[in-house]
């Protein structure tokens, strides 16, 4: 039997489509982002569940963190590099919010983060930001306040310029590119917390490395790191 409600549905989604970001399918939920097979092809990790996961290794003996993990493996010409570059270049914040609140839900599933307290995003030098008209790892946060209920803390630790594209460089080239590009900012605002740092892709680690180095700085912190993905190496 027809409810108003599938009608109002039926009626919306004739005169506003709602296609998959993936596939670009038009049988779709009106609530997702993604139809029912590209939510299925989702290369998702469940790193969340286990200690010692290929991200928390990216930070041993270089930044003490309590725990780490991404949501989903990236790879070339992958749903998730697609999905990816629709967020960071297209201007599809949906995408980030709706990764976020799966990333949330999965963390809440997890007692290694369950007493996270606040949300930190890794900032984006301003001139970029205001260029691409948001940060995505703000937005990927957003998403994640849903899920947790906890706050998201805006400019906690600033990036204090831009940097070269880290595309091409090793390791130890990463961390050179990197080192001092953040400062501290709103330390009162983190001290004494259990945060989880935020960002779209990990590689190397470099960039969350040296933000969370930085984010130390406000005294008595915990650390965490949660990523969108992870990129193969």
């Amino acid at each position: 039997m027809l409810t108003v409600h599938t009608l109002v549905n039926d009626f919306t989604h004739l005169f506003f489509p709602h296609n998959c970001a993936g596939c670009g399918s038009d049988i779709i939920h009106h609530d997702s982002i993604l139809c029912i097979r590209c939510l299925h092809e989702l290369p998702v990790t469940n790193f969340h569940h286990f200690e010692g996961n290929p991200v928390e290794k990216h930070f041993w003996g270089r930044l003490p963190i309590i725990a780490a993990m991404a949501h989903c493996h990236f790879t070339k010409d992958s749903l998730v590099q697609q999905l990816l570059h629709q967020l960071k270049y297209k201007g599809n914040k949906n995408i980030g919010l709706f990764f976020g609140r799966l990333m949330g839900n999965a963390l809440l599933e997890s007692e290694r983060f369950k007493d996270i307290q606040v949300l930190v995003p890794l900032p984006l030098y301003a001139s970029r930001e205001k260029k691409r008209g948001y940060n995505q790892a703000t937005v990927i946060c957003n998403g994640i306040a849903e899920s947790m209920k906890i706050p998201v803390i805006n400019n906690a630790v600033l990036r204090l310029s831009a940097t070269e594209t880290q595309t091409n460089k090793n390791r130890i080239e990463r961390w050179q590119n990197m080192n001092g590009r953040f400062q501290i900012n709103k330390a009162s605002s983190i001290s004494g917390k259990h945060i989880l740092l935020v960002d779209d892709v990990i590689t190397t680690g470099a960039t969350l490395e040296a933000c969370g180095h930085e984010l130390l700085k406000a005294g008595d912190i915990r650390l965490s790191i949660a990523t969108l993905a992870i990129a193969s190496s």
